[in-house]
């Protein structure tokens, strides 16, 4: 073989090797080029994937929020709707009790109790002048007259009566017993115009004792306790003679304090 043969040989396989190496170099800058592009991609892909992640979280707990409120709109109108209608009857409406009521005279009262007049105790009411301010009482035992079959479980009444008409009713019961006030004012609406316990105003810290309907011109007041039920009242008040009362005590008062 000539030099030059054996010369021309070797720059091939160099050549080659040469070309090998470039090809090589070239390979491994496109896979680093890749590489640099594919990390960037795949990053900005993850954060995409995060954001939608995030904003389907936000929108589920703005839905979720939406439906709280709707809901709690939604408790606000039913409360509302329960709540208590003002009693706009007026004394002509106020219940009446085997023909008592408010705004009867002395002798009307009396009629009611065949007997009464002579009892003592009843005549030692009647003797008492009215105070200053034009109240006198009157106490009753319907047990005592023969009128009692009608007042059974009836223990007392007591009238309190504002210029000779009867202004306040109260009625005191023998029992029976209430585990809760709403009872005795179911049983004692009954056969009236007065509206159901649910509407009635439950005493603050006595709820299940105490409840009161306050009407246009009058007011009831209903209490369940005692043992047996022996303290269960039920007090009617004329609201316009209680106002006239307390007007009468406030000009009073006013004309006893000295002037400066």
């Amino acid at each position: 073989m000539s030099s030059q043969t054996a010369g021309a040989i070797s720059n091939d396989r160099a050549g080659g090797f040469v070309l090998r190496r470039v090809r090589s170099a070239r390979d491994h800058g496109i896979i680093a080029d890749m590489k640099s592009f594919i990390a960037p991609a795949s990053i900005l892909v993850l954060v995409s994937l995060a954001c939608s992640a995030s904003k389907s979280a936000g929108s589920e707990r703005v839905v979720n929020q939406n439906a709280e409120i709707q809901s709690a709109s939604t408790t606000t109108s039913s409360n509302t709707n329960q709540e208590k209608q003002p009693c706009t009857l007026t004394q002509a409406g106020s219940p009446t009790l085997n023909g008592l009521r408010l705004g009867m005279t002395i002798d009307e009262v009396l009629a009611i109790f065949p007997g009464s007049k002579d009892d003592s105790e009843v005549r030692l009411d009647l003797s008492r002048p009215p105070s200053q301010f034009g109240v006198s009482e009157l106490i009753i035992r319907p047990s005592k007259f023969e009128s009692k079959e009608k007042f059974v479980g009836i223990s007392q009444i007591t009238f309190v009566l504002l210029d000779g008409r009867v202004s306040t009713v109260n009625i005191g019961y023998n029992g029976p017993a209430y585990s809760h006030v709403d009872q005795f004012v179911t049983k004692f609406v009954e056969g009236t115009n007065l509206p159901p316990p649910d509407q009635w105003q439950a005493y603050v810290g006595m709820d299940t004792q105490l409840k009161t309907l306050t009407c246009k011109d009058f007011e009831i007041r209903v209490f369940a306790g005692g043992e047996g039920g022996n303290l269960n009242y039920v007090l009617m008040k004329d609201l316009d003679a209680d106002k006239k009362l307390k007007d009468r005590r406030a000009k009073a008062r006013a004309q006893a304090t000295p002037k400066p």
